[in-house]
Parts: structure tokens; C-alpha cells; sequence
């Protein structure tokens, strides 16, 4: 297989509306569509009649209140979270005020490492300071209701606390950011981890899931083979900024702006984080080197 991703965005427009994609899942696709969330956060109601909400979303009144709709005369068990991002966890508190669901999934907010100076705290800008779960899953836990059963499968990388789960009825798996078919993920220093990022995807080339549904767009089919291309590409793109810094760019601007060339602007600020997060990853295994901590503002030459 090459080393070239092919993405599907053939996910329509459908903010609001309750879509059966599955026996046993109902998706709700949220209206906050933006360059980084495709047409909006996906929200899954898991079974019929017991139901658990995975990811509720961002805090949109009219989010909350399709949810709300949607599972009208079922009891909600458990409210899911993937990871803490604003637009998956937020709405999570409305519906457990609502429906006196638990609160279920990732540890509060951590960051891969701490801040550096010059760095924008990820608390103050994307991230659900306010989340509380009522149980912190680790991996291999699991929570089950009437006909279904969820297996938490940690895979950190977008962020520190970034959960997947299985459903074992169907083989299935919710991949929240970790694998989307619409797009690479992206994983942003100090909040991500490269290196963390490709252990996960490691960790999921040895399991047997047939499907995953992520937080963003349609479904992951035969996803073996797409998630080993996701790391063939990542490799690919930290040879290609190999190459870059060995021909003499040595900062993060120019890096992204030969190996982006006509990026839209809005995605930017994603590409350098990617960029700077492959970087701290060749620092720490000694291909590059810095001239201090490294940094987005860094400059960067081969070792």
C-alpha cells in the first residue's frame, strides 16, 4: 500500500437529524461544523430501550435538546466521553442533569507534558476544564445495559486522555479523534503526543474491530488497512521533514509551507502543531536537534 491516505467526505449535511446506522447505533451529527470538525461532532445513542449517549458534544442548546428528542422514553444509563475536547464532552453535564445518567470514560484533562514558556495553556482555549466523571474507565474496562457491552481501549495521542471504545455486539469500535475517515488526526503538543499517537495506532493494528465510528464523519470501513496506512503516512511526512531540514529549513513555517503548499490559511495553525509534534518526537529519538527545548518557535537541524 502506498504511503498516500484516501479520505471519504462523502458524510452529508444532516445537523439534528437521528440516522439508525447500525442495529444497535443511532447517530446525531452536531451543528458545529468547522475546517477542524468536518461537518460537526458525531454523538452515538448505544441500544434500544437502555441507552448510553457517547460523546454528547459541544454545549448547543439545540445539540442537547435533538438528544434529548432522540432517546424521549428510553432510560439513559451512562453518558460516554471519548475525551475531553469542548466540542465531544461539554453537553455531557445538560443530559446528565436530564436524564441522571452517569458520567462514564476519560480522566479529567491531562496534557502530555507540561507547558512550555510561550505556550497557550490548552485549558484556557480547547479544552473541558469543567468535565467530571462520575467513573474514570481505564483500559479494558467495561460498561454494559440491556443488550450491549462497551470495552474501553485507551489510545492517547490527540490527546493525553483519549479513550476508544468496542462494542462487542457488533464488532464495532467508536474511535472518537483517533481515526476518522474524513481526515487525519490532529495532534497538537502539549495536549498530544506523536510518539503516543503511533503506539496507538500500533495497539489497534492488533485487534479484529470490522468498523469504526468516529467523532467526525462517516465510518471507517476495513479499517486494518486504513490505519496502517495512517502510519505509513505519518512516516512518510516525518521522512519528508527530515528531508526539508537536511536541505536548510530550519524552522516550522517553512517546513509546513513546502510540504503544505496551498493549505487552505484556516488549517495552518493545525499543520505546524502536526509538524512541531513529529519534531519533538525526532528530537527525543535523537534524528534532530534543537537549539533548546524544542518548541513551535524552534529551529531545528539535522543530527
Amino acid at each position: 500500500m502506498s504511503d498516500d491516505v484516501t479520505f471519504n467526505r462523502e458524510l452529508p449535511e444532516n445537523a439534528g437529524l437521528c440516522e439508525q446506522v447500525s442495529p444497535l447505533i443511532r447517530r446525531i451529527v452536531a451543528p458545529n461544523p468547522s475546517p477542524y470538525t468536518f461537518t460537526g461532532t458525531c454523538s452515538y445513542i448505544i441500544g434500544k430501550g437502555e441507552v448510553a449517549i457517547l460523546d454528547p458534544g459541544p454545549l448547543l442548546p439545540e445539540h442537547c435538546d435533538s438528544l434529548l428528542q432522540a432517546v424521549s422514553g428510553e432510560t439513559v444509563s451512562h453518558i460516554v466521553v471519548t475525551h475531553t475536547h469542548r466540542d465531544h464532552s461539554p453537553a455531557a453535564r445538560i443530559i446528565r442533569d436530564e436524564t441522571g445518567a452517569q458520567i462514564v470514560g476519560c480522566h479529567p484533562h491531562p496534557l502530555s507534558r507540561p507547558v512550555a514558556e510561550g505556550e497557550i495553556d490548552p485549558l484556557t482555549t480547547s479544552c473541558d476544564g469543567s468535565y467530571k466523571p462520575d467513573i474514570v474507565l481505564e483500559d479494558g474496562w467495561t460498561v454494559e445495559g440491556k443488550g450491549w457491552l462497551l470495552e474501553t481501549v485507551a489510545t492517547p495521542g490527540h490527546t493525553a486522555n483519549h479513550l476508544s471504545f468496542r462494542l462487542n455486539e457488533e464488532n464495532a469500535l467508536f474511535s472518537g479523534d483517533h481515526v476518522m475517515a474524513w481526515s487525519t488526526t490532529v495532534v497538537a503538543p502539549p495536549e498530544g503526543s506523536m510518539s503516543t499517537y503511533m503506539a496507538s495506532l500500533e495497539k489497534l493494528l492488533k485487534r479484529d474491530e470490522v468498523i469504526y465510528w468516529p467523532g467526525h464523519g462517516g465510518p471507517v470501513n476495513d479499517p486494518k488497512a486504513y490505519v496502517r496506512a495512517l502510519l505509513l503516512h505519518r512516516r512518510a511526512r516525518e521522512a519528508a521533514i527530515l528531508r526539508r531540514i537536511k536541505e536548510g529549513d530550519s524552522d516550522i513555517p517553512a517546513i509546513v509551507s513546502a510540504l503544505y503548499p496551498g493549505l487552505n490559511p484556516a488549517l495552518i495553525g493545525a499543520a505546524s502543531c502536526s509538524v512541531f509534534a513529529h519534531l519533538e518526537d525526532m528530537v527525543q529519538r535523537g534524528l534532530v536537534t534543537t537549539d533548546s527545548l524544542p518548541s513551535i518557535e524552534g529551529l531545528y537541524a539535522a543530527s
